[in-house]
């Protein structure tokens, strides 16, 4: 009997993985597959696929001599398995093989071909030479899961108006709360896309996640707001962020996409007189923007203000700058509550500093006061005591 033929293979990673179950899952839909050259070709020409704004060819080329080599050898209508980790994750089967330029890709997705830039740095380590494309499937339950969340929470909670924020929380800081509630006041429900990126960068996911829940689930009215992880990979990296954030958020039923004015991307787009039109030249993608004004902390007014409303100058204002937070805190530096929440900052420290304190419950009873009654106390509830101190009105 004639043996079985192997499928040849191609090596993918996690990233294209995730990127290839969103296309498959139709949530960077009009695209819904790998181009073509001659598709390839007419995206990155036109900035535009099927009518809808797209800003570069959707193709995978992975890195590496084994696939370069198989790569070489595959014919129309040969069948390949993809790869990941060891582990079969899907077929492609060929339509055709052609040949990439590696930095006018860059150049679509990034704007430059800057090394330094972070996003092209990785980028540059994934890309191959060659790229294949053709009907596909691959296995990635997190993105079928992610899908049935929301449609179960709309479901339940009988929302008509979704709305949506993408939002890296690193950390969550005062502003980002503003937002979250300026979100729900118009809005049946709020799907917060959590960025999880490739790239080891702040604080790890399930850290900023915690902290997150935190907030919402001490709060915010808990069914106004669902929280998704969202795989940032490589195509939401670049300068055209803010389209392919559009566009998912459509795609997953959201009615709108609401933005902070530091949103990556925005300043390509953003007409200063007219806050909410940020998308007039994009209106296919279908979807409502809106942008909100920055906030600051003002000492003058004591509170948290936007600057097209404060009245006293830039010298008044605190600013919620996420790289100086993060500097504190991964300091183990408490962050000043006007900044960052106390039970977020005790969740968030929790978890960064495991095990810091050498006889936390001596520490406990002789710094914090009590109830008399001796219980065991948590780091977090450790921290929320001592932010309380921090907060006493000064002996005079």
């Amino acid at each position: 009997m004639a043996s079985l033929k192997r499928n040849k293979s191609l090596y993918i990673d996690t990233e294209a993985l995730s990127t290839l179950a969103l296309v498959q899952a139709g949530l960077i839909a009009p695209v819904e597959k790998l181009m073509n050259k001659k598709e390839a070709q007419e995206v990155d020409k036109s900035k535009h696929y099927k009518g809808v704004p797209f800003p570069f060819a959707f193709v995978l080329a992975p890195s590496g001599k084994k696939n370069f080599d198989v790569l070489k050898t595959l014919q129309a209508g040969e069948v390949v398995d993809l790869i990941n980790d060891k582990v079969k994750v899907g077929e492609l089967t060929v339509e055709e093989t052609f040949p990439i330029n590696t930095k006018e890709r860059l150049l679509n997705i990034y704007g430059t071909t800057d090394n330094n830039h972070p996003g092209v740095k990785n980028t540059m380590t994934r890309l191959g030479e060659i790229a294949v494309c053709g009907e596909y499937h691959v296995d990635y339950p997190i993105i079928e899961d992610n899908v049935k969340r929301i449609q179960s929470m709309i479901t339940k909670t009988g929302a008509k108006f979704v709305s949506s924020m993408m939002l890296a929380a690193n950390p969550l800081n005062r502003a980002h709360e503003r937002m979250i509630r300026q979100a729900i006041t118009d809005s049946d429900l709020l799907v917060i896309f959590l960025r999880k990126p490739f790239t080891s960068d702040g604080l790890r996911y399930d850290i900023r996640y915690d902290a997150l829940n935190t907030f919402i689930d001490n709060f915010i009215p808990r069914n106004k707001v669902i929280i998704i992880p969202f795989e940032n990979t490589y195509i939401f990296a670049g300068f055209n962020e803010l389209i392919l954030d559009a566009i998912l958020a459509k795609n997953y039923g959201c009615n709108q996409l609401v933005i902070g004015k530091n949103h990556g991307g925005l300043g390509l787009y953003y007409d200063k007189n007219r806050l909410n039109s940020v998308f007039d030249h994009c209106k296919d993608i279908d979807i409502n923007i809106k942008t909100l004004d920055e906030l600051v902390y003002c000492d003058t007014c004591k509170t948290l203000v936007s600057t097209a409303t404060c009245p006293h100058g830039q010298h008044h204002h605190v600013h919620y700058h996420s790289d100086s937070i993060m500097k504190l805190i991964q300091s183990g530096m408490v962050p000043p509550p006007i900044l960052v929440r106390k039970e977020v900052s005790a969740n968030i420290l929790a978890s960064l500093f495991p095990e810091r304190f050498h006889n936390l419950q001596e520490m406990h009873y002789s710094l914090i006061p009590g109830s008399g009654l001796l219980e065991q106390q948590s780091e977090e509830q450790f921290y929320l005591k001592l932010i309380e101190l921090y907060q006493t009105s000064s002996l005079t």
